[in-house]
């Protein structure tokens, strides 16, 4: 029988809410998720694998805005093998974001520090990516070799439009597509956004939290396809990346039912297409393959 191949989630929270609380998590309809869940959990919501496809690495991405929730999980990628990259946190508009991120980058697990966010589609500054005190943040993060997940709402994509138009050398990737209003009388709009930055080739996207867009409880394939269909032609394979959005995804159907639907939006795709998109731009954007032999 020949070896599963590799298979990359590019996107997946942990947290222990006894440890760090979620206040995100009080919000009506989210008591499906509303408790302590880590990476032996994702494992066993990962169990179902993909036909001839195993879980290698993924990466964790923050979700509080705290600089000790960063430390947190490059410590946890440190001692689990399963996360070979972290998507941190800090304060852009500070003038010492550097030095944290030098002291971040020192400390245990720093290593794995490949990317920053914020949580930009919470802000209601139209211009929030483009305020000086940001652009200096994100030159710090650049100059460090690091990259940008850039999370927004459909409406914000005008400053994601203009951060890869003022920043052509600072790799970035587009978290969950920009959320883009799937089923609804809008989404020509996203699909005209999504395209304009596409245009950019040091963005990149990941095909991730569409269904948490979408209906939860009756969303099916069809109301996806507009969705992916958009986001191949616009990137192409090598600049789309799976993820899974876990534990969020549980809203809608979980890790095992999103995978299945991934894998049946790539019917049409070529084994070099398929691999591109279920592992190879991950593991390209995030360097995984740095740590490959450090277990």
């Amino acid at each position: 029988m020949s070896e599963p191949l590799p298979l990359v989630d590019a996107h997946h929270h942990v947290w222990d809410l006894d440890r760090r609380p979620q206040a995100w998590l009080e919000e009506p309809g989210l008591e499906p998720i509303r408790r302590s869940l880590g990476v032996e959990d994702l494992r066993r919501a990962a169990d179902r694998p993909l036909t001839g496809r195993r879980l290698t690495s993924t990466v964790v991405v923050q979700c509080v805005t705290s600089v000790a929730e960063t430390a947190e999980l490059l410590d946890l990628a440190a001692t689990e093998p399963l996360v070979g990259a972290v998507v941190g946190w800090a304060d852009l508009t500070s003038p010492a974001v550097g030095d944290v991120l030098d002291e971040l980058r020192s400390g245990p697990g720093g290593g794995y520090l490949r990317a920053l966010r914020h949580l930009v589609q919470g802000e209601s500054d139209p211009e929030w990516l483009q305020q000086p005190s940001v652009e200096r943040g994100l030159r710090a993060v650049r100059d460090r070799g690091l990259g940008y997940d850039v999370l927004i709402r459909s409406h914000q994509f005008d400053q994601a439009i203009r951060l890869a138009q003022r920043f052509p050398d600072l790799p970035l990737v587009l978290d969950h597509a920009g959320k883009p209003p799937v089923g609804q009388p809008t989404l020509p709009d996203w699909m005209r956004k999504v395209r304009e930055l596409a245009g950019h080739p040091q963005v990149r996207c990941k095909v991730s939290g569409l269904i948490t867009e979408a209906d939860h409880d009756r969303w099916t394939l069809d109301d996806i396809r507009p969705v992916w269909d958009t986001l191949l032609a616009a990137f192409g394979p090598e600049r789309l990346m799976f993820g899974s959005d876990w534990p969020v995804c549980v809203l809608a159907g979980g890790w095992a039912r999103w995978a299945a639907a991934a894998e049946q939006l790539l019917d049409d795709c070529s084994p070099q297409e398929r691999r591109a998109v279920l592992c190879d731009a991950a593991t390209a954007f995030y360097r995984l393959s740095d740590h490959e032999n450090d277990t």
